[in-house]
């Protein structure tokens, strides 16, 4: 079936929800407004239940089918907040607030989980139970994992759980997915070099910790380069670079530096520490230097399942159409919480596509909004197509 004509009816609406998501931007656990717009939503569908406060600032919502012999409880998320980012788009509808803007398009993926609950709670057309998840602090605060530590998963017994996103660059109409790693965790490190201050024009009285952390930045595109299977991805970015003086004729007494490392196994992810740990303590000994190293654990790699992945690329392909569904996309490195519900359960991660747009996180980013009824057609797809109705 391709897309319902319930949400070709419902497009408009949508869209004004989306709309008036983007004027409102939140950021992370702060999503007060948004959750009760979602809340709003849901009580005027008549959901079966709607819970706020769920990973502090989260929403759950619980439609039920017209019968459930099968016992099936099928979760769907969408996250709600924004980027501290200045919007640059010059729409009409652009964000009212300064320093904050949906960059990412989570409030078109809050409005498509929108648009499915209300069709699902029009037709409950499928044997089972539906868990609507919609999910703060998805940019950087780790919402998804704070929504599991809440007990989600158990307390309303969800056995499988997908999410999708939209994907600039892909052709609106389209969808991408692959099993195994989609994608990165995203980790931070942060190495600290003390050596001995001192003027400038008497090197050799000090310890240039300035030539010590350069060398360490150098060396540590070995661990790419020299210590990674070829065939495997791996990114080691040292982002800032700072020393504790701002004269010119100074030799710094630290350096401190920060940086992000992106894998897609954990075998690389555990060889990445060790070997800048080591990497920056060794080579800052040969110079008479030492470095702190630590490392601070971000999102885990995002792991679709096999099933699931094959019921996500069923669900789409009866959507979009045989063609327009890439079941074996590359994985790529920017990272996503959701991989903690799939760590908690199985279940899929899905790209739809948003056209030619400015890339996810740029200040000129906007969701498109004739992605919706795809997207919610969809979740609307998966639903009925893992809980039929006899």
């Amino acid at each position: 079936m391709p897309v319902r004509n319930r949400f070709a009816e419902m497009h408009a609406e949508i869209t004004g929800w989306r709309r008036h998501l983007h004027e409102n931007p939140e950021l992370q656990y702060d999503v007060h407004e948004t959750a009760a717009f979602v809340e709003a939503r849901l009580a005027e569908f008549g959901v079966d239940e709607i819970t706020p406060g769920i990973g502090r600032t989260g929403v759950v919502a619980v439609i039920k089918g017209k019968t459930d012999t099968s016992g099936r409880v099928i979760g769907l998320r969408a996250d709600m907040d924004a980027l501290p980012i200045h919007e640059a788009t010059g729409l009409d509808y652009a964000s009212k607030t300064a320093g904050k803007m949906h960059a990412c398009g989570h409030d078109g993926h809050t409005s498509i989980l929108l648009g499915a609950a209300k069709y699902l709670a029009e037709t409950r057309n499928f044997d089972g139970t539906a868990v609507l998840i919609f999910q703060p602090a998805e940019e950087g605060g780790g919402g998804g994992k704070a929504m599991c530590d809440d007990g989600m998963m158990e307390r309303w017994g969800i056995q499988e759980v997908y999410g999708l996103h939209n994907t600039p660059g892909l052709p609106v109409g389209e969808f991408a997915i692959r099993p195994g790693s989609l994608l990165a965790s995203a980790d931070e490190f942060e190495i600290t070099v003390t050596g001995k201050g001192g003027h400038a024009a008497t090197p050799h009285e000090a310890v240039d910790t300035t030539l010590v952390a350069a060398q360490i930045v150098v060396s540590l595109q070995s661990v790419v380069a020299r210590s990674v299977d070829p065939i495997h991805r791996v990114v080691v970015t040292v982002g800032t670079f700072e020393t504790d003086s701002a004269a010119s004729n100074v030799i710094a007494h630290t350096v401190k530096m920060k940086g992000t490392v992106r894998t897609l196994d954990p075998f690389n992810r555990d060889m990445a520490k060790e070997r800048i740990a080591a990497i920056a303590e060794h080579t800052a000994l040969a110079f008479g230097a030492t470095a702190d190293f630590s490392w601070e654990y971000g999102y885990p790699v995002t792991v679709n399942h096999e099933d699931e992945t094959g019921y996500a690329v069923e669900a789409a392909r009866a959507v979009a159409g045989e063609n327009a569904v890439d079941d074996n996309v590359d994985p790529i490195l920017p990272a996503e919480d959701f991989s903690y519900m799939l760590e908690e359960r199985p279940g899929a991660y899905i790209f739809l596509g948003n056209g030619d747009t400015a890339m996810c996180h740029h200040p000129e980013y906007n969701f498109d909004d004739e992605a919706i009824p795809l997207g919610c057609s969809w979740f609307a797809e998966l639903v009925e197509r893992r809980m039929p109705s006899a």
